[in-house]
């Protein structure tokens, strides 16, 4: 890879690392549900532009509705899972646990795919990803200092946290699945859109929104959530794997949690214990030894 394929690759991560921050700024105030379909719309957007810019069309047959649906189901779920597990955990959880769906996808390319056999690295990753993980869920935070923490960490809420990374690795394996029938522009689109709708339905039957609770920060942590992250992240992949393999790319993910938890000390003073180091060195390292070549 060139320096500027690297650094391009450093910034996805950058931005990947400020999503939980990003998201624990907007339900503090707002209701999560809410939270996660005013984001996704930005991404249905952005999706557009995408597709106009790269001039795919956005026609699809019978044949791929089911896709969509899927699609859109497993986004609502895995979504919803995420946002609700930030309202009710803190933001080092939420970006050391998300970071464990890799365990589940190397564990069904071995099993179910086949696709990719597990070999020494890789069961050395999943220790070390399931180690570090166990670690969060189970560590009593320290004080943090005299700044008190913004956010305080729940078993319910890690809990979730979980099953939303156990929910994207299902969804990222069906879309490995859906894009060999259809192109990734209508189905990014078009599922994307229907978890949008699945969003706003739920919500309105479980969320009462005042517009008072739409405070700056709320606003630029959804901003962020779906410009930034959905937007710019995704334009920045596409044109890398234009050029580079996914493998190369994906070597760097390990850094993400290194940065996500830079980002929590920095801006909602997270309180850390030693082991919280500990897990994040554990599940970085599982990350590089699982996306080994």
């Amino acid at each position: 890879m060139s320096l500027a394929a690297i650094m391009l690759t450093l910034l996805t991560c950058v931005l990947w690392a400020g999503n939980a921050v990003a998201a624990k700024f907007s339900v503090d105030t707002i209701p999560p549900i809410t939270v996660s379909g005013i984001r996704f719309s930005m991404a249905v957007v952005v999706m557009l532009i995408w597709c106009r810019f790269e001039r795919c069309t956005l026609r699809i047959s019978k044949d791929h509705i089911p896709l969509i649906l899927i699609g859109g189901f497993l986004l609502f779920s895995q979504i919803a899972l995420f946002t609700i597990g930030v309202a009710e955990s803190n933001s080092s959880h939420t970006t050391l646990l998300i970071n464990t769906f890799i365990f589940w996808v190397v564990l069904s390319d071995h099993y179910v795919s086949r696709l990719h056999r597990l070999n020494a690295s890789r069961m050395i990753g999943i220790g070390l990803a399931a180690g570090g993980a166990i670690l969060v869920i189970l560590t009593k935070p320290e004080p943090a200092g005299e700044t008190p923490s913004l956010d305080e960490a729940t078993l319910l809420g890690d809990i979730l946290l979980m099953a939303s990374g156990f929910v994207l690795a299902v969804k990222i394996l069906f879309t490995k699945y859906a894009l060999n029938k259809m192109d990734t522009g209508p189905f990014m689109a078009w599922h994307e859109l229907i978890g949008v709708v699945f969003f706003f339905v739920v919500a309105a039957f479980t969320e009462d929104v005042q517009s008072e609770q739409f405070t700056t920060p709320a606003v630029l942590g959804l901003v962020y959530q779906g410009v930034l992250v959905a937007g710019v992240c995704f334009a920045i992949q596409a044109v890398l794997l234009k050029t580079y393999a996914a493998s190369q790319i994906s070597m760097f993910s390990f850094l993400t949690p290194v940065f996500g938890i830079a980002f929590t000390a920095m801006f909602r003073n997270d309180e850390m214990s030693s082991w919280l180091f500990v897990a994040l060195a554990m599940i970085a390292s599982g990350l590089f030894f699982t996306n080994r070549d």
